[in-house]
């Protein structure tokens, strides 16, 4: 166990507006080689939960005062929640994270990474590249493995990153490596504003650090859902609210899904969107996972919402950063990884593009939003403001290439079977991936697990 923090973890406290000096708390269990790349994922992963659990303790005396408690994080609880979607078992059944037409393919030039996990963008991705589905395509595309790979044969990756964008698809030319004068380059770890005016409420004592603060959950898939699914961890009554006529991944929602209420909101309609304004005048946390922009035109953008609500930290995420010609484009993790120059550095011997052990993109940058939330919330305890919070997965991967310093893994083994447990559900029976947080006296599963998708009602919890 190291007694003072690294470098990376310093980073990360400073990259949410903490004082360095705090990080000096922060301590950890070392289990060995855990999450191991070329690239120092493990230091990655540690001092975002790091962060957070930091973060979560000082929220915690924020509010009942007294003597900050001890922050010791297990590296085997991280490495193993960092997988989470791949340690899931719902009723026996293990959900398979990526579908037969996301991945890596050949192109005239070079390498595409494509995602088609979600039916409509693999009907995108299909209908760009000219395949031929006979009319009736299997749910997950197998049956058009073959196809796809000779379509991709005759295209360049910038020929086909072009057209299947046009298309509303998803799949990007993978970088040969990592350019520092790139588009990918040079995105921030956070970005931070402070709310002109104050007017947001004082929390009062209470057992968790973010008992009784309510959040509107506008995210989806990973990193966003990471996020709230941690401020629920610690207390926060979280409502995901989801469009009806955008279904979500039954499997991707029961991972992420633990400790909230999910409901369904057309924003579109004049009834539904009253509603949801009528959620954020007694909310104090807004975290969105859209691109930038597509909220604006619902009375959603976040200088108007933190100009209506006093006190509203609004946390927000994108996958390619908040400024130049990508920002506005749909990304994943798998994708970023590849465009930014991560898949050609852990590419194998023969030359085929890699990918990290985990979605570390995706998880690092959750556990990071959680602790930039809780920091907010903390600060605004002492001035009443809120906060406008930025993140990216583009930023989190220019940080791993070029902020997050290799340290030498320390002793241990780890049993990834001794972090995951049970848990009953609307679902089935549950084996899930416990969470990470570690300071004294921290919760060590949820209250209760995920709720059926979209069944909740559009209202806080009393209390």
């Amino acid at each position: 166990m190291t007694s003072a923090p690294d470098a990376t973890t310093v980073r990360a406290w400073r990259a949410i507006g903490g004082d360095a000096d705090l990080a000096t708390e922060v301590s950890y269990q070392s289990a060995g080689e855990v999450l191991p790349a070329v690239l120092p994922v493990r230091e990655l992963a540690r001092a975002t939960v790091g962060a957070c659990s930091l973060a979560a303790a000082e929220l915690g005396v924020s509010r009942d005062g007294g003597a900050l408690p001890r922050v010791r994080v297990d590296e085997g609880a991280v490495a193993t929640a960092f997988v989470s979607e791949r340690h899931l078992v719902v009723n026996g059944r293990r959900p398979t994270p990526f579908a037969p037409l996301s991945g890596f393919w050949r192109t005239a030039d070079g390498w595409v990474r494509t995602h088609a996990n979600y039916p409509h963008h693999r009907a995108r991705l299909l209908t760009a590249l000219g395949v031929d589905t006979g009319g009736a395509p299997d749910d997950t595309g197998a049956s058009l493995v073959e196809p796809l790979t000779e379509a991709l044969a005759d295209l360049t990756a910038l020929e086909v990153q072009e057209r299947v964008y046009a298309a509303g698809g998803l799949a990007v030319a993978v970088a040969p490596g990592h350019d520092e004068r790139s588009l990918m380059c040079g995105h921030p770890l956070t970005e931070i504003a402070v709310a002109a005016e104050g007017g947001g409420r004082r929390l009062p004592p209470a057992s968790l650090p973010a008992s009784g603060v309510r959040v509107l959950d506008l995210t989806r898939v990973i990193a966003g859902p990471v996020a709230t699914r941690t401020l629920a961890l610690l207390g926060a009554d979280v409502l995901r609210v989801d469009s009806p006529r955008l279904l979500e991944d039954t499997d991707s929602h029961i991972d992420t899904g633990s400790g909230k209420r999910s409901t369904l909101l057309d924003l579109d309609s004049f009834e539904d969107r009253n509603t949801f304004h009528g959620l954020l005048d007694s909310a104090d946390v807004l975290v969105t996972g859209y691109r930038p922009g597509s909220l604006d035109r619902l009375g959603l953008a976040a200088g108007d919402l933190m100009d209506r609500h006093p006190g509203l930290v609004v946390a927000q995420l994108g996958a390619w950063g908040w400024s130049g010609p990508w920002a506005r484009r749909r990304g994943f993790d798998s994708l970023v990884q590849a465009a930014c120059g991560i898949a050609a550095v852990e590419s194998t011997p023969d030359g085929r593009p890699g990918a990290l052990p985990a979605q570390a993109l995706d998880h690092g940058t959750g556990y990071l939003m959680a602790a930039g939330v809780l920091r907010a919330l903390t600060e605004r305890q002492n001035d009443g403001r809120g906060r406008l919070l930025r993140f990216s997965l583009v930023g989190t991967a220019d940080w791993l290439l070029h902020g997050v310093t290799a340290e030498p893994a320390g002793e241990g083994l780890h049993e990834a079977a001794d972090r995951l447990t049970d848990t009953p559900s609307p679902y089935g029976l549950l084996r899930h991936a416990l969470p990470p947080i570690g300071y004294e006296g921290s919760p060590t599963n949820w209250a209760v697990p995920s709720t059926r998708w979209g069944t909740d009602r559009p209202v806080w919890v009393e209390g």
